[in-house]
């Protein structure tokens, strides 16, 4: 497949694009430094992938950097941006959409606050103590609502280089939900209890780069199972899949 990721040499992004090289994808990388690429690849890699060097926020060169690409992988920017994250978020949706040779998978970056709470009606961002620019993640979801693209947010908790653990451990996947398990009795906690027990297990959400870079390139076909999704990620065995 023919795939572009945008923020290639940002944490998740470069795994996406050597995760993808791995697989055998056509790899493109919309960068704002190709110097910083070719440095992290190194030179034999750098010349496997397509590299296109540009302003995110440029509606032609993002347009036209999407053209015939199977699948676009938003890892730029961060909540904490404000206004630009949500309006470079939009621009790459919006040329996806405008772009009729772009065949319509999309993932992007969210966080875990994006996610329902089980028993509760509630995401963590709607809670008070999380951070205000976590909203931000809000508005894009809301953006991705608007869009007839088959997309996907990915929605993780604090991403580490590498997580060590003295077992095995399996991946487990949700969709929309968190994925921890949580007491039925937490839809009698009051708004600020239920942070709190949230705080208390931010922990158990902790999941390396890699695997969630795995995770968004194991469902990159059109029409899978995460189309349309929030996608939680964890580690804890004794969660299943819903």
């Amino acid at each position: 497949m023919k795939m572009i990721v945008f923020g290639a040499t940002g944490n998740t992004g470069k795994r996406m694009l050597a995760q993808g090289m791995d697989r055998g994808h056509e790899m493109t990388a919309f960068v704002r430094n190709a110097g910083k690429l070719a440095e992290q690849l190194g030179e034999q890699a750098a010349n496997q992938v397509n590299v296109i060097a540009g302003d995110m926020m440029d509606p032609a060169i993002v347009g036209a950097a999407l053209a015939h690409q199977d699948v676009a992988i938003i890892a730029a920017g961060h909540a904490g941006q404000g206004e630009e994250f949500v309006r470079l978020v939009d621009n790459i949706i919006s040329q996806c959409e405008a772009q009729p040779s772009f065949s319509g998978r999309v993932w992007i970056m969210g966080g875990a606050g994006l996610l329902d709470i089980p028993h509760t009606g509630l995401i963590g961002n709607d809670l008070p103590g999380f951070p205000p620019e976590y909203k931000n993640h809000d508005r894009n979801f809301e953006r991705l609502q608007r869009t007839r693209l088959d997309w996907s947010v990915m929605c993780p908790g604090t991403m580490l280089d590498a997580m060590a653990s003295p077992e095995p451990v399996q991946l487990h996947v949700t969709t929309d939900a968190l994925p921890v398990p949580m007491p039925e009795t937490i839809k009698t906690y009051s708004e600020a209890e239920i942070a709190g027990h949230l705080f208390g297990r931010f922990q158990e959400l902790n999941v390396a780069y890699d695997d969630v870079a795995k995770c968004m390139l194991d469902h990159v076909e059109l029409g899978g199972p995460f189309k349309g999704k929030r996608v939680g990620i964890a580690y804890r065995s004794a969660i299943t899949a819903r």
